[in-house]
């Protein structure tokens, strides 16, 4: 007698979306690593000391290589393939973390920075948008959400990396991180190209339905799902012309902004956009920007200094994105309360980072029962509330390094914030800058809305710190009226997609399509709905 099996092997596309996040995993370690390895002994060392401008610059080098190369990435998905485009963007940036493990001069360091920028444009975006594609669409929200998943375990994962390698008395202190970051990109971008199956969709568009068909089976989704996909497809058509078998007129970059879909490319440039304007890479206010040496690596405590100032959190003008500022510098703050400083840089930030990764996981699961919309909305309002508090905290002088409960107010309100942040806009914005897309359009307008994402996160960096050497609070009320003016256009103009398929998402902005009511009576109906949404 033989006994059956009692685990079952979730379906291909399950097992595709889990390999797919381990993008967003490098992407996070490499955010996770690159603050606490240039103040490692062992870099200073062999680069010398830098002003925090060009400590600033250095770091920050990755961001305009990835806003630009994200802008072509969707051409680039679009003509090779959803994976080849993704195998190809992590091959390119493993590159570049192995120039910079192997940077002899700090030239070396920085170019190796700007290659893994180029890497990290061309296929984070295009990892969001092929889960999309062969997810089915009552799966499709916690999927979607891997890669979130995985940046944050990176972020937790490369700070306890550098943790374990700071105490090497040699350069393999701060090369080894890279090191392995280069095995596992490499890894990665092997692993994508032997194992992912072209997306169906894709190739539905491109007229091999037969393929198509395979792809489906090797994915394991059901006919239902499929025959779906195959109408969507065929309705979303427009501009490219389809046969049975044969060869498909491919639209161009610019149809992204063609009458039927520019609404939907401008929302979601918008929300990618504003995400990072929600002030989630500027929201501390720390003494010294070298003081984040102390206690991390005790050799550089030196490099503290205990007069105050206004700066945006060094790392925010590093232009690290997401939710790293927060687990890199909530050591200040600790230390500020009175821990000792080694006790504090390991306790705050290995808790922090602990913490946002513990809080996507919920929101992993719960992404298709709170809805896109919802969770856009009230964690909008919930963000521009506690940025308004900090504000009017040090508006108020009401904040102090040693003394009050000012300080306590802002540390908890820093970790409200980035549960807040995880738990909404970290999660669905990205999924719905994708969903939203017809098929043609997908992967260049959900590219563009990453550029967008990557220039808006340097202007941030490159103006906070003007900011907050003018004014204590002015960067904070700036962040709370955008995430507040961002939960009213959203309020007005994003429709609910969660448990729709694309079709159905489709038909929804066909509906809603430009001029079908006036901008007056939509921003009314928004205050409407918020001011209801308060009332009950």
């Amino acid at each position: 007698m033989h006994l059956q099996n009692p685990i079952h092997q979730p379906p291909r596309y399950v097992l595709a979306s889990i390999l797919c996040s381990f993008g967003g995993f490098l992407f996070g370690m490499d955010t996770g690593i690159i603050g606490p390895v240039t103040i490692m002994p062992g870099y200073v060392s062999c680069f010398g000391s830098s002003s925090p401008t060009q400590h600033g610059l250095v770091v920050s080098s990755i961001l305009i290589p990835a806003a630009l190369s994200s802008f072509f990435a969707g051409r680039v998905a679009d003509v090779l393939g959803r994976p080849r485009a993704i195998a190809i963007g992590a091959l390119v940036f493993g590159l570049g973390a192995a120039m910079e493990a192997g940077a002899v001069r700090l030239a070396m360091f920085v170019v190796g920075r700007c290659v893994e920028g180029v890497g990290e444009g061309l296929y984070l975006g295009t990892l969001v948008v092929y889960i999309c594609e062969i997810s089915p669409p009552k799966k499709r929200g916690p999927l979607t959400t891997g890669p979130q998943l995985g940046i944050t375990l990176g972020l937790m994962v490369g700070y306890f990396t550098c943790y374990g390698t700071a105490k090497v008395e040699s350069s393999l202190s701060w090369r080894a991180p890279f090191i392995v970051l280069a095995c596992l990109s490499t890894a990665f971008s092997v692993s994508s190209f032997l194992w992912l199956v072209p997306s169906p969709r894709w190739l539905i568009l491109r007229g091999r339905q037969s393929e198509a068909a395979e792809a489906w089976d090797v994915l394991g989704v059901g006919h239902a799902e499929r025959e779906k996909a195959e109408i969507e497809s065929g309705a979303e058509g427009h501009g490219i012309t389809v046969s049975a078998d044969g060869p498909a007129t491919k639209s161009g970059f610019l149809d992204v902004f063609s009458r039927d879909v520019r609404t939907r490319t401008g929302l979601a440039v918008f929300m990618m956009g504003m995400q990072q304007l929600s002030g989630i890479d500027g929201v501390l206010y720390v003494s010294s920007p070298r003081s984040t040496a102390s206690g991390i690596f005790p050799d550089s405590s030196a490099l503290c200094e205990s007069q105050p100032m206004n700066v945006y959190a060094l790392y925010g003008t590093l232009g690290a994105p997401n939710i790293t500022d927060l687990f890199q510098y909530a050591p200040l703050l600790f230390r500020q309360a009175g821990l000792a400083s080694s006790e504090a840089a390991f306790l705050a930030s290995g808790v922090s980072a602990i913490v946002i990764f513990s809080v996507t996981i919920p929101a992993l699961f719960l992404a298709d029962k709170w809805g896109r919309r919802h969770s856009t909305i009230y964690g909008g309002i919930g963000i521009s509330i506690i940025m308004f508090l900090i504000g009017g905290l040090y508006a108020g002088n009401a904040v102090h390094g040693t003394f009050g409960a000012g300080r306590w107010v802002v540390i908890v309100s820093i970790y409200i914030f980035a549960v807040i942040y995880c738990t909404s806009w970290a999660v669905g914005i990205k999924i719905y800058a994708a969903e939203i897309q017809p098929q043609r359009t997908r992967a260049s307008a959900t590219s563009l809305a990453h550029g967008s994402n990557w220039v808006a996160n340097f202007l941030v960096a490159l103006t906070t710190p003007i900011l907050l050497a003018r004014s204590s609070f002015a960067a904070y009320f700036l962040f709370g009226g955008c995430a507040l003016l961002t939960a009213i256009v959203c309020a007005a103009f994003m429709p609910e997609t969660k448990g729709k398929s694309l079709d159905e998402i489709d038909e929804v902005f066909r509906f809603r399509s430009p001029g079908s009511r006036s901008l007056g009576r939509a921003i009314r109906k928004a205050f409407g709905r918020i001011t209801g949404a308060f009332a009950a």
